[in-house]
């Protein structure tokens, strides 16, 4: 499993949650380069003694920078009827974040339309009709004011009801609060793993039995030095 050990936050015969540490991709490394899928698989190998090909299927993922609640399916039938579940927008999805600034009103929410920036790498904010703009929803709750040596911050609650890449941290960014730690979106702070935006809970029905399963987990260290524990 190489320098990442797995927080492994539930697993059964059909799928496994675990806990996304700060810097490790979820799929899609280079060879040699670890990611969380392959971190996953390694697990399930010598955990259940499995020869060969371990089947695992990613169902929600999260960027590099971020922490939390990933889900994996076990089967080819746990991961198709995981996936129909985020495209019907079955699931609910709740980050925390550490934003530059003070936010107000205390609750609200963004709607924008975004699309691919291909020659920086990153998500932007077009115009709704610009042919492949696609529709970014999201909502927050002001839970606390940070005071830290640099400068004010805000505890965000966020509810995700759009699923779009970067969606987050684009849309925090473009309405003046860049998530602590954010280069790629404007911040000017640090934050020391990663950034501040942490994947706290998911909500899905299992594939099988239909029960909603709630995920959660619990913040990183470095939260708490910014007062911010749970």
């Amino acid at each position: 499993m190489g320098a990442y050990g797995l927080d492994v936050l539930y697993e059964d015969n059909h799928l496994l949650a675990v806990s996304k540490p700060a810097g490790l991709a979820t799929m899609g490394t280079p060879a040699g380069k670890p990611s969380l899928l392959e971190v996953a698989r390694q697990y399930v190998k010598t955990r259940y003694g499995k020869p060969g090909n371990v089947y695992l299927g990613i169902v929600s993922r999260l960027d590099a920078p971020v922490t939390g609640v990933v889900v994996l399916a076990r089967t080819s039938k746990a991961a198709r009827r995981l996936t129909e579940q985020f495209r019907a927008k079955a699931v609910q999805k709740t980050y925390w974040a550490l934003v530059e600034g003070t936010v107000r009103p205390a609750t609200g929410g963004y709607v924008d339309w975004v699309g691919h920036d291909e020659r920086h790498r990153k998500m932007r904010i077009v115009g709704r009709t610009l042919p492949g703009a696609k529709e970014a929803r999201l909502s927050y709750r002001r839970l606390q004011e940070v005071d830290d040596a640099a400068a004010c911050a805000t505890l965000l609650e966020l509810e995700i009801e759009t699923g779009r890449k970067h969606q987050i941290r684009l849309q925090l960014a473009h309405h003046g609060h860049p998530v602590l730690g954010d280069r790629k979106y404007g911040s000017r702070r640090t934050f020391p793993a990663g950034i501040a935006l942490h994947a706290l809970r998911l909500a899905i029905y299992h594939p099988i039995s239909g029960d909603v399963l709630e995920l959660e987990s619990r913040l990183p260290d470095p939260w708490s030095e910014y007062g911010v524990n749970r």
